[in-house]
Formats: structure tokens, sequence, C-alpha cells
């Protein structure tokens, strides 16, 4: 029997699709903010706010969570780190209470740290703006409402690994290849799982509208519904580059209706001279289970 691997993107494609049916037919890995709906055996996150989003709700106690840059810290730096260069400590704490996310230390003794500098939000907010220039007040409020300091406290048992760490194609100086977190989730299960199949699920790479395709959009660390298509230039090329380093897995992606009616639905023409990328709808997936 193939070993199988399920990697779940969150394009809107998979709607309705219960994903729950393929646990017993390998391990599934998932990206970002699949676990609100839905626990996978194991999660990929490469932006520090689903990063952070994710750590502070537990789930790296529960399954393995591979992140971006996720250095973890001993906590006698915590406050070095955080006030460095401040001088005046008591404006710097007012400031803080305004832009710290923190699941709080407790009894940790370790941290990981993502986002602004203290000191450039505390300056930025001190700045004296231009009165001729109303575009300069609007951009400065801009900047600092976007201004946040994201610490996540490592609590046991701890089961989330910096991507970076993992093993480097020959060839590679690191794990991390600076890849969006579908094709990331994508090496951290061929490397995992070392399998002979890897689902493509919810990885729809287009949009057939002009607006976002993502389930979690307009919630919490997603852009909003209004918002135009993410280029899929990218994704392309990293999936393409997976494929070409792996050429024993067979790459399978889930379309809707795979039947060529959008981009969404039909196959991928720089992919075309990958024998292992192949293309199948939602049928295939009920017939495997």
């Amino acid at each position: 029997m193939a070993r199988r691997v399920f990697c779940i993107g969150n394009g809107e494609s998979r709607k309705g699709f219960d994903l729950e049916k393929l646990r017993p037919h390998g391990k599934i890995y998932g990206c970002n903010a699949i676990y609100r709906d839905f626990m996978p055996d194991v999660l990929t996150a490469v932006d520090h706010g689903i990063m952070h989003e994710i750590y502070h709700a537990g789930i790296a106690q529960k399954i393995p969570c591979y992140f971006r840059d996720w250095t973890k810290v001993p906590a006698m730096t915590y406050e070095s780190m955080l006030m460095g260069g401040i001088t005046n400590l008591e404006e710097a704490k007012e400031v803080l209470d305004k832009v710290l996310i923190s699941n709080g230390q407790g009894d940790s003794q370790e941290y990981v740290m993502h986002g602004s500098k203290l000191t450039g939000i505390v300056k930025l907010i001190k700045k004296e703006p231009n009165k001729f220039t109303k575009n300069k007040i609007k951009l400065q409020k801009k900047e600092i409402n976007h201004a946040t300091i994201k610490v996540s406290w490592i609590k046991k048992p701890d089961y989330s690994h910096s991507i970076a760490d993992l093993e480097p194609y020959p060839g590679q100086k690191t794990g991390d290849y600076g890849w969006a977190c579908g094709a990331s989730a994508g090496y951290v299960a061929v490397l995992n799982e070392k399998p002979d199949e890897v689902y493509m699920i919810g990885h729809d790479l287009y949009s057939a509208t002009d607006k976002v395709n993502n389930l979690y959009k307009g919630t919490k660390n997603y852009v909003a519904p209004e918002n135009g298509p993410t280029p899929a230039v990218n994704w392309i090329k990293q999936w393409y580059t997976l494929a070409d380093w792996f050429p024993n897995i067979k790459f399978i992606k889930i379309n809707r209706f795979n039947d060529g009616r959008d981009k969404v639905n039909g196959p991928i023409e720089d992919w075309n001279e990958r024998t292992n990328i192949t293309y199948a709808d939602y049928s295939t997936l009920d017939n495997l289970v």
C-alpha cells in the first residue's frame, strides 16, 4: 500500500469536505489557521501573527508545530531584549501595554519574540508630526496601530520546531527556504514521513474571482475579504521545486472540479514537464477513504 500524506491548504475548494475521513489513511499536515476548525497531525505556519496565535492557543503543546524563525531564547534575556535602548522606563511601559501580545511568562524559562522594536515604537509616538502635512500624520497613526511585539513563552510539553532546523536539501544551507506555508508544510511532510504520495488539498493557487481565495479571509491575522488575489507565481515555483527535488514522490493536486473551467480547476502550465505532479478531484479522495 502506498504511504500517503495529506497536505491541507486553506483554499476555498476544500470547503465542505470532511477532512476527518482522511485520518486513517495517512498523516495530515495542515497550514496556519486550519486548527480553528480541524486538528491536523502536524501544523505549519510562517507568518509571525498566526505563529504566535497558534502557540498562545496551546496547539504546540498537543501536536508538532513548525514555525519560521522560531528561536527560543533564555528568559534571563527578556528585559534587555524588550527594553534595550529605552531610557524612560515609565514611558516605555505605558506604550508596552498597548502593543505587547503575550501568553504570560508563568514558570517558563524560554521565549520567542517577533515584531517591532519597542524603541522604534516609542520614537514614532513621540515624533512631532509636520503640522502642514496631514498625510504624514495619517501615516504615523497607521504605523503605530500596526506596531506590535509578539512574545510566546515556551510551555511544557513543547512540540514547536523551527523550520530552519530541518535537514536541508543537498546544496542548501538551511531547511527553511523562505517558502510560503503550503510548500513549507509539504517539505516538512516529505522529510518526516518519506511518503510515496502527497495529496495537495486546498492548495488552489489561483482565485476564480477577483478576490482573495482563503477560507479564513477577514479573520484575525488574515487579509480583508475584499482584497485581491495573492499572485500565484511563487507558490507555483515552490511546489515545482519540491516535486523536482523528490522525483520519486507523486504529488496529486486535488481540484474541486478538475475540468479546466478556470485556473483553480485546471492544470498548471509551469508544471507540465513534471511527470510526478498529477491532478484529481474530490471523488478520488472519496474513493480512497
